[in-house]
């Protein structure tokens, strides 16, 4: 048998391969590390991203009370002026809102907002004076009357808020009552709103 023949012995044919396979063992093990570190990074980096939000919070009670309301035929001065007729919802809401920042929060608006078929309809809530000044008008809704929500608040870290406030929307309760929608908006200085859904039924009492 001559060398060339030794040298092509099946052991030797055998040894190239070998390499090969662990060569290619050590790139797969590489891969898969390369992609457990890059999958850790990218965690790491949304859950470091990811704020909780400033406020929190819920809707404790929604009550609606459907009004037809006739002016009294005088203006502030006393001088007599047409007759009007109307009908409105008024919407009186408690609210709860928490603060879990670290930083004050600056209330400044809050919104009511209900969707028809036609899009949604927004109405901004009266101000505490004129909160007030819904039971002198209507004194059948004393029963509602309950601490009013302030119109414009600081909360400071940790403080929670809570009160009531009233909406009014020109519609009558038919419109109301085939609404697709509702909830609440509290805007805040500097930081994003905060929108509140009712957790329970809407109460018409």
């Amino acid at each position: 048998m001559s060398l060339l023949e030794q040298n092509s012995s099946p052991l030797d044919e055998a040894a190239p391969g070998e390499e090969y396979t662990k060569g290619t063992s050590h790139i797969v093990w590489a891969a898969v590390i390369a992609t457990v570190v890059v999958s850790i990074a990218i965690g790491l980096y949304v859950w470091v991203g990811v704020k909780p939000p400033a406020a929190v919070g819920s809707v404790e009670h929604v009550w609606v009370r459907p009004m037809h309301t006739e002016t009294s035929g005088f203006d502030a001065a006393g001088a007599a002026m047409p007759k009007q007729s109307f009908d409105q919802v008024l919407v009186f809401t408690r609210v709860t809102i928490h603060n879990q920042s670290k930083n004050p929060l600056f209330l400044h608006q809050v919104m009511t907002n209900v969707t028809l078929a036609d899009g949604i309809h927004t109405s901004y809530a009266a101000i505490p004076s004129d909160y007030d000044r819904v039971f002198v008008a209507y004194p059948q809704l004393a029963s509602l009357h309950g601490s009013s929500l302030p119109s414009e608040a600081t909360l400071g870290p940790g403080q929670t808020l809570e009160g009531t406030f009233v909406s009014a929307f020109r519609m009558d309760k038919a419109a109301w009552d085939a609404r697709k929608g509702l909830n609440f908006t509290f805007a805040f200085q500097y930081q994003p709103s905060l929108v509140l859904t009712p957790d329970s039924p809407v109460i018409e009492p």
